[in-house]
């Protein structure tokens, strides 16, 4: 092409229109004219040795860099012996600025002078340590809603930093003011909010001399090291929140000092010991949350009776020792109990009755007793919502007796979890009564008998788990009539079900159900505070369940998890299964199915598992970007099932191949007979 345009035009007009083709494409315009000068301005009021900044073009100037515009971002001089007062206007006609570093000159003079600040919008790094910078602070950072790192340490400021100077900064992660001459109170902040950021390092000693504080909140950073002794001079402090960091050592002894706090959220750190027995000075708590530590000690020795106000206690997967604290109880404004996985034993008292607002309820992993008695008080917590004694009361039998039947209790309560308790019976004809009831949790016990018809009748069950059971009879038609899976209209009625504290999820395999229980994990599971959050599922893995897959479990249209694997399951995999169009997860692994797979499996396109694994399937694997996306081991086990991603290919019929294999080309134990063996045999 270019031999031709070569021979109609001269080859200087080749070179200009080529040229300036490449030119048109990557286009950088020079320095804006005002902006240079404003740098030309802020240079020349200074005393300081030559700068490279000789070029015409101020964007190839030393430590200025620009945008495509010509527009100056960055202004980088550090450690350039710059020297001089009154910190220079010019450079407010920057407007496009993002990152100023003056750090490690001379410059002195104020700060205080809005004009400047107001006008970089756009300033996202300001970083003017170890000079000499004095005087007080303005009343408010430049780019409130860009800034992000501000240091002014190693200078000569004093008086007060105004709490107005942090107001709608909402992106700031690192403000350093360390090591100047602050007077007096030496910060006025009130609050200081920086959470899910990636501050690193120890809390900076200047936090324990801001006493105006009153919310701390540094959730989810890399923050480590002890909580200072010196945290207590921060008396007026009502929230603090160092939540999902890396905290370690002993709470202050005299933590008790902080008897304004309203919240304490430090969970999900590495604190341990014991509970500084100044902690009951703290008689304002609404929330004190600390899962996910090493604390230890006889719990029983709180004195619970002082928080009259606390609304939320949360110390889950701690080591703490001793009887269910019955002082707890006499917290009449308590919403939710959150005791699991720890180390206490006893029985749950009647005095639990008194919070009449309790909502939320979680003692599992622990060594209690009396189910049957516990269920008996618990059904009449009338406002109970969440209730979860998984792995609690191990070994008893399952609570049943006609004191329970005859009750109509628990009729608020959306979420049951009595799963890992290895409890003997079977399932218990009270639950019926649950009309409410969202998730029925009775995983790991040893349940016995057939699944009762009238599970399928409860009209908000969402999400059932039987696994690992000993459960026998046949799948209920009826299950398949469960509204919250059948019907659009009736699960979009369902609100969003608040729950008082987060609960924890992960990918809902039954692999990920390791009976050893790793509870390190759940630091790093999913969390939510919503009822809604819980994807639709039939859990019955592992029983002894036979018959047929019902044809009927094509109406649970919105079902999303359905786990049939290692049971006794007989017949063809029904070709209604395809109606579940929002099925993610599908397991009929190790039953006795045969027959083919379903043509119409193809069209489930949102499986994300899939196994058939051990059965007797035969024919061709359905082709689909699905199917054949998955691991070949989830077909494995059906030597008589061919085709991708199976190694095996399925046998041509008549010249015609793929999916038109002749079920007689396999010998009587289903292996594959080959061609030249198969003419022999005709």
């Amino acid at each position: 092409m270019l031999v031709q345009v070569d021979h109609l035009m001269p080859h200087g007009f080749l070179f200009i229109f080529l040229f300036s083709s490449i030119i048109s494409t990557n286009i950088i315009h020079a320095c804006n004219q005002t902006e240079s000068s404003s740098l030309l301005s802020f240079i020349l009021s200074l005393s300081s040795p030559p700068l490279n900044w000789t070029s015409l073009d101020c964007c190839h100037w030393e430590g200025i860099s620009c945008n495509h515009d010509g527009w100056v971002t960055d202004v980088d001089l550090p450690s350039k012996g710059l020297k001089g007062g009154n910190f220079p206007l010019s450079l407010g006609n920057l407007t496009h600025l993002r990152y100023l570093n003056l750090s490690h000159n001379s410059l002195y003079g104020s700060l205080d002078q809005s004009a400047f600040f107001l006008s970089l919008n756009n300033l996202e790094i300001l970083d003017l340590s170890y000079n000499l910078l004095s005087g007080e602070l303005p009343d408010s950072l430049p780019s409130r809603n860009m800034i992000q790192m501000v240091d002014l340490s190693s200078n000569h400021f004093y008086g007060v930093i105004p709490s107005s100077f942090f107001q709608e900064a909402r992106n700031l992660t690192s403000f350093s003011v360390s090591n100047n001459t602050f007077s007096g109170q030496c910060l006025q902040l009130q609050v200081f909010h920086a959470g899910y950021n990636n501050l690193s390092g120890l809390l900076p000693e200047d936090i324990y001399n801001a006493t105006t504080l009153e919310q701390i909140a540094l959730p989810a950073n890399s923050l480590y090291g002890a909580i200072s002794d010196r945290i207590v001079n921060l008396t007026i402090l009502t929230i603090l929140d160092l939540n999902s960091n890396g905290f370690s050592g002993l709470l202050p002894a005299n933590i008790g000092k902080l008897s304004n706090l309203k919240l304490m959220l430090l969970y999900a750190n590495k604190l341990e010991g014991l509970l500084p027995s100044s902690l009951m000075n703290c008689t304002k708590l609404i929330e004190l949350s600390l899962r996910f530590n090493n604390f230890e000690g006889d719990i029983s020795a709180i004195n619970f009776s002082r928080f009259s106000q606390l609304s939320k206690l949360d110390l889950m997967n701690n080591n703490f020792t001793g009887m269910l604290p019955t002082s707890l109880y006499s917290c009449k404004s308590l919403k939710a109990i959150r005791l699991s996985i720890n180390h206490l034993k006893g029985q749950i008292q009647p005095e639990i009755l008194s919070p009449k607002y309790l909502s939320f309820l979680s003692l599992g992993f622990n060594s209690l007793t009396n189910v049957t008695g516990a269920m008996k008080i618990l059904m009449r917590c009338e406002s109970l919502v969440f209730l979860s004694l998984t792995s609690s009361f191990v070994g008893e039998d399952m609570p049943s007796d006609e004191g329970i039947v005859e009750f109509d209790g628990f009729q608020k309560l959306r979420l049951l979890d009595l799963s890992h308790c290895e409890f003997s019976g079977q399932i218990p004809v009270w639950l019926s009564k649950l009309k409410k009831l969202e998730s029925l949790n009775l995983f790991h016990n040893r349940i016995t008998g057939s699944i009762p018809s009238w599970l399928g009748t409860l009209p908000r069950l969402l999400y059932l788990d039987l696994s690992f059971n000993q459960i026998s009879g046949e799948f209920p038609k009826e299950l398949c009539r469960l509204p919250m899976l059948a019907s659009e209209q009736t699960a979009a009625q369902l609100d969003r079900g608040y729950l008082e504290l987060p609960i924890f999820t992960s990918i809902p395999l039954i692999l990920a159900k390791d009976t050893n229980y790793n509870f390190l994990s759940y630091a790093h599971a999913l969390q939510y505070n919503y009822l809604s959050h819980l994807a639709p599922s039939i859990f019955l893995y592992n029983n002894s369940i036979s018959g047929s897959i019902p044809t009927e479990i094509g109406r649970l249209q919105l079902l999303h998890v359905l786990y049939l694997g290692v049971n006794n399951f007989s017949g063809s995999i029904p070709d209604q299964i395809s109606n579940l169009k929002n099925l993610e997860i599908l397991d009929v692994s190790v039953n006795h199915l045969s027959g083919k797979l379903p043509a119409s499996l193809a069209s489930l396109n949102f499986l994300k598992s899939f196994n058939v694994s051990y059965n007797n399937l035969e024919g061709p694997i359905p082709r689909s970007t699905q199917l054949q996306s998955f691991n070949a081991s989830v077909f494995e086990g059906n030597p008589k099932l061919c085709g991708a991603p199976l190694p095996n290919e399925c046998r041509s019929i008549n010249g015609v191949g793929g999916d038109n294999k002749n079920h007689q080309d396999e010998d009587q134990n289903g292996h594959q007979i080959p061609w030249m063996q198969r003419r022999l045999r005709s």
